[in-house]
């Protein structure tokens, strides 16, 4: 059965985002060769993203690189909203309950993961007892400000379990 993983690069400050939203900063960073990376996106067979996301700022908007995993992800995509568009473009599924959506990603991811991609839907997810990994890049930058990889003011401690004979900064969830 697939895993819910989510992935991210973070600023060493612990943000995935600039202010509103903003990817720039990230573009720098694409460009360095990452093994675990390649190796995770073999192994991605559904993406789990919040509507902000979905909608969001793409580092690589406008290139041949743009979407996810720069570009190189084309598998199924659910995303979480309440508001989904009245006509939504081919291969985006747009689902209105969080439990809902992830049995439809895990369905379709099969023995795979499911990519959770934005920190709303990470912290849902947590709250929720269903993110069975993460993993977090690290880039050399400062933001200072913008989106938390996890920020849930009020959240209860999660234990977390680095991974045997996995890269640093990988964890089982619990």
């Amino acid at each position: 059965m697939a895993k819910l993983l989510y992935s991210a690069t973070a600023s060493l400050d612990g943000y995935i985002a600039g202010p509103d939203g903003d990817m720039s900063w990230l573009t720098e960073h694409l460009t360095i060769d990452n093994p675990t990376a390649d190796r995770v996106l073999a192994n991605v067979g559904a993406i789990l993203a919040g509507n902000r996301t979905f909608g969001g700022d793409d580092p690589n908007r406008g290139t041949e690189k743009e979407g996810a995993f720069g570009g190189r992800y084309h598998g199924p995509v659910f995303v979480l909203t309440h508001q989904p568009p009245a006509e939504p473009p081919d291969g985006i599924t747009f689902v209105g309950d969080l439990h809902s959506a992830v049995e439809q990603a895990k369905a379709a991811a099969g023995d795979t993961y499911v990519n959770v991609l934005g920190a709303d839907i990470a912290r849902q997810c947590v709250r929720a007892g269903l993110l069975d990994e993460i993993l977090i890049f690290f880039a050399p930058v400062l933001l200072g400000d913008g989106v938390r990889m996890f920020d849930d003011p009020g959240g209860a401690r999660v234990r977390l379990t680095p991974i045997p004979g996995e890269t640093t900064h990988w964890y089982s969830v619990g």
